[in-house]
């Protein structure tokens, strides 16, 4: 039985800890994510494969259903 992964993942900014949720894609990684709050570009943690992963209240739908998500 596989669980549907969870779409919505909120993003809080490591410079200004601006909170935003958005919906993840699920058909590819996000590197990049421009901050509404301050303008700071984030790109992920050494490690991580997106920018939700690293900064996300949840990780990737890949990453969820435990898949390779940038492979």
């Amino acid at each position: 039985m596989t669980t549907e992964p969870i779409l919505r993942s909120t993003l809080t900014c490591p410079h200004c800890g601006h909170q935003v949720t958005e919906t993840m894609p699920t058909d590819a990684c996000q590197f990049f994510y421009d901050c509404p709050g301050c303008g700071e570009l984030l790109q992920p943690k050494p490690g991580d494969c997106c920018v939700f992963c690293s900064w996300g209240s949840v990780p990737c739908p890949p990453v969820q259903q435990q898949k390779s998500c940038c492979g």
